[in-house]
């Protein structure tokens, strides 16, 4: 069965009571899905670095049984300008995966309890393809922690996540990330499109900074979109919010790393 994003942002927002991941029948595919869309963005003052450029955004997500996906692949200065801030960049594209598998669907067992209604095996990988060098930046992490679904007053269901965050380009486990993500349908429209509240919050702490490559010990990136939703197309515009983001200092090498970020978004949903 395949549900369209707008369909999932529906049933997480819905008042209605949500029961919790039920595997007890035995067919752990009944209520798989699966979407893609292609996003072509304008990023204005993004952190770090300042940089305004425009960019390709294939996003994607789904379920498969004990399996949870959400993902999303950047790539950068799609005309080839001169003129565009990563025209002379190293990083070309971005890739964040982040996969979790249902600890409920692996032991057969209901682990939900008050808001939380699933619990799960939760991984995030970050890569730019760019070493990290005296003079670059490159996001080149892994995390590994526990991931739930949790019911929250107004917003419904959300994601939220606890990782501990290694950092491949030195080979190093420093500090966590607690993350969460959120769809709110705002106000429906006579035509059947909507405008929606839709964001994210990842938040890395507890990093230590005498190993050579993270400034501070918090690192924040908090998006709030405002989008308008068809069946086919969305379009968009999100505030993002940065704080010394990666950890990084900021006016350091990689530039601004605190501050607001603004993006424009145009969507077309396979």
């Amino acid at each position: 069965m395949r549900k369209s994003l707008i369909t999932l942002g529906l049933l997480a927002a819905t008042s209605a009571p949500v029961m919790a991941a039920d595997y007890s029948n035995g067919d752990i595919h009944e209520n798989d899905y699966k979407w893609m869309q292609f996003n072509l963005m304008g990023a204005f003052n993004e952190k770090p670095g300042n940089s305004d450029h425009d960019y390709l955004e294939i996003e994607f997500g789904g379920r498969s049984g004990i399996f949870d996906l959400y993902g999303y692949v950047d790539v950068f200065n799609l005309t080839s300008s001169s003129s565009s801030d990563k025209a002379d960049s190293e990083a070309k594209m971005f890739m964040k995966l982040a996969p979790r598998m249902s600890i409920d669907g692996l032991t057969g067992t209901d682990l939900s309890f008050g808001p939380v209604q699933e619990l799960y095996v939760a991984a995030e990988i970050n890569w730019d393809g760019v070493a990290t060098t005296d003079e670059t930046f490159g996001v080149n992490q892994q995390k590994i922690g526990l991931g739930s679904d949790v019911m929250v007053p107004w917003l419904g269901k959300i994601g939220l996540n606890l990782y501990a965050n290694y950092d491949s380009n030195y080979k190093d486990w420093n500090g966590y990330q607690i993350s969460t993500n959120w769809f709110k349908p705002v106000y429906f429209f006579e035509n059947g499109s909507f405008i929606s509240y839709q964001g994210y919050i990842d938040l890395q702490f507890g990093m230590e900074t005498g190993k050579g490559y993270a400034a501070e010990k918090t690192g924040l990136g908090w998006y709030n979109g405002i989008y308008w939703h068809t069946d086919r197309y969305a379009v968009g515009y999100g505030l993002k919010v940065y704080d010394t983001v990666y950890g990084l200092e900021d006016g350091g090498f990689a530039g601004e790393t605190s501050g607001i970020g603004h993006y424009v978004a145009v969507t077309y949903k396979f």
